[in-house]
């Protein structure tokens, strides 16, 4: 099962998605607001391949995202009903997480029950903020020092999407 859109493949994680996921994990840029610290090695990444690769067994509904045959990101609900994004920094600003949500997030409101959906971004990162909003996730929240990554806290903004607002 995948799904498409114009320029991309959405799709189960494989374990030949290694190297480009561990591209993407060990990027400064691509970790600065992400929950855990840039992978320091492979075997890093391999333990979040292993999670998505098991996931995808019992339902897809967190993707890689694949644009010209190479993984550059990943999208999709990872836990509960919350969505979570993370693209390579060399495709940012082109539009690909807007066109790859604008997939998932049908599909997971056709092939589950939940009522919303939820996102935590850190307000200082204006690309995902604006993002949400222009995918109609509302505002519902702010807490301070939600995440400590080597020593650094950062705060969180949460956001919902409501499934009736969404299918109208």
């Amino acid at each position: 099962m995948m799904l498409k859109t114009k320029r991309l493949i959405l799709r189960a994680a494989r374990q030949d998605d290694l190297h480009d996921l561990f591209a993407i994990f060990s990027d400064p840029r691509a970790m600065k607001y992400w929950s855990t610290a840039p992978h320091e090695s492979p075997t890093r990444t391999q333990e979040n391949l292993d999670r998505l690769i098991a996931a995808a067994q019992v339902q897809l509904i967190y993707f890689v995202i694949e644009m010209n045959e190479r993984v550059i990101g990943t999208a999709g609900m990872h836990k509960e009903n919350e969505i979570g994004f993370l693209l390579h920094p060399d495709y940012w600003r082109q539009g690909i997480v807007t066109e790859a949500m604008a997939a998932i997030i049908p599909h997971i409101f056709a092939t589950t029950d939940v009522t919303q959906l939820t996102a935590d971004a850190d307000p200082d990162n204006a690309a995902s903020v604006g993002l949400l909003h222009s995918l109609g996730f509302q505002e519902t929240g702010r807490a301070k020092d939600t995440y400590c990554i080597d020593g650094v806290w950062s705060d969180s903004v949460y956001f919902a999407l409501q499934r009736a607002d969404y299918l109208g």
